[in-house]
This record gives structure tokens, C-alpha cells and sequence, in this order.
């Protein structure tokens, strides 16, 4: 019997979270090992652990997986969140790719100076409203499914709940104008492995803020 996977990441969102989710919802049980000092970034790229010096780091099935994009299409092929055909795999890394670029503008988001904050968040929520919501609203009245792809939960629901809930701590009426994803968001949150997932003292992380983005900064010298 396999240990649980284990991740290195620090202990904020990042691009350690996606993976938490995903992880989450196929209902595996992970154990973290946070990086909460230079150094302790250090020890793992003098121990040869990181392949690219880089995080997050996830070991599974033997493996010390990097790159975000690869641990992640591992895990949903591993726990039959990807698809039946390459179509519908297709189809969800098309879905996934989107919902990331959106993420990526959010999560970086804490990060810039002040001065140009606000208008990146108009941009966010003006992206997401116009771009990226339209797409899975139409998907989901065409398909007629629960789901986004197939019949059945993957990987592209789950991330793009991952954004809903994003986009809405940046502005909480951002689903408004779109039905179907509110329906949709409320059947995705109660699926039993997700509502544990959103119950407060999972290991879901919280959004980032001054104090965490003083720690990242040290940590990896930006």
C-alpha cells in the first residue's frame, strides 16, 4: 500500500492549490510539508528532489512530481477524472487551460503594487464575464449534462469551480448574468468530497493576503 501523497509547498494557494482540489475531490488523503524559509527551499534543491529547482513538488507513487501542469494531468488520469476518450480529454485540457490563465491573473493579483491593483481586478472580473464564464455557460446549455465534459465528474469541473469561487471573492455577484454556472456551482460544491473539501479546517488555503505575500517574497527573493 502507497503512503499518501505528500506536498511541498508554502502554506498559501499558489499553484499547490489546483493540485489540493483535484486531490480533494477524488477523495485522496495528502499530507504537506510546508517551506516556510529560504533555507528550507535550499535543503530541497541541494538534495536534488526538484528537478527543475522549482515547486510545488508533490511525491506519488514513488515519484517526486514538478511542474504543475504534469502532477496535475497525472492525478486526474490516475483517479479517472480525464475523460473516456482523447476527445473528452481534449475537451477538459481545453477547459483547464482557460480556467488557468484566468487563475493565473488572480493569483497574482496580491503581488503587483498598489497602484496598478485596481485596475487589474477590473480587468479580472471584465476577463471573466466576457471570456471565460461566457464559454462554460454555453458549454453547459449545449452539453445538457451535469457536467462539463462526458457525464460524469473531471478535472474541468473541478477547476473551474477552483475559479468561480476565485472570481467571487473578487466580486461576489460575478455569476449573475449566467444561470447555468450558478446551478452548476451548486451542484460541484455539494458532491460529498467537495463540500468536505469547502468546509472550514480542510486543508483548503485561504486567500492570500499582505502578511503571506511578505513570507513568499522572502522565500524565493522577489
Amino acid at each position: 500500500m502507497a503512503g499518501k501523497p505528500k506536498l511541498h509547498y508554502t502554506k498559501g494557494r499558489g499553484k499547490m492549490e489546483s493540485i489540493r482540489w483535484l486531490l480533494a475531490a477524488a477523495g485522496v488523503e495528502f499530507e504537506e510539508e510546508f517551506i516556510e524559509t529560504k533555507e528550507d527551499l535550499e535543503k530541497l534543491r541541494n538534495d536534488g528532489v526538484l528537478l527543475f529547482q522549482q515547486v510545488p513538488m508533490v511525491e506519488i507513487d514513488g515519484m517526486k512530481m514538478v511542474q504543475t501542469r504534469a502532477i496535475l494531468s497525472y492525478i486526474a488520469a490516475k483517479y479517472n477524472l480525464y475523460g473516456k476518450d482523447l476527445k473528452e480529454r481534449a475537451w477538459i485540457d481545453m477547459y483547464v487551460e482557460g480556467t488557468t490563465d484566468l487563475m493565473g491573473m488572480i493569483m497574482y493579483l496580491p503581488f503587483q503594487p498598489a497602484d496598478t491593483k485596481e485596475k487589474n481586478l477590473a480587468l479580472i472580473i471584465e476577463r471573466a464575464t466576457t471570456r471565460y464564464f461566457p464559454v462554460y455557460e454555453k458549454a453547459l446549455k449545449d452539453h445538457g449534462q451535469d457536467y462539463l465534459v462526458g457525464n460524469k465528474l473531471s478535472w474541468a469541473d473541478v477547476h473551474v469551480l477552483e475559479a468561480i469561487l476565485m472570481v467571487e471573492e473578487c466580486k461576489p455577484d460575478a455569476l449573475s448574468a449566467f444561470p447555468l454556472l450558478q446551478a452548476f456551482k451548486g451542484r460541484i460544491s455539494n458532491i460529498p468530497t467537495i463540500k468536505k473539501f469547502l468546509q472550514p479546517g480542510s486543508q483548503r488555503k485561504p486567500p492570500t493576503d499582505e502578511k503571506f505575500v511578505a513570507v513568499v517574497r522572502k522565500i524565493f527573493n522577489i
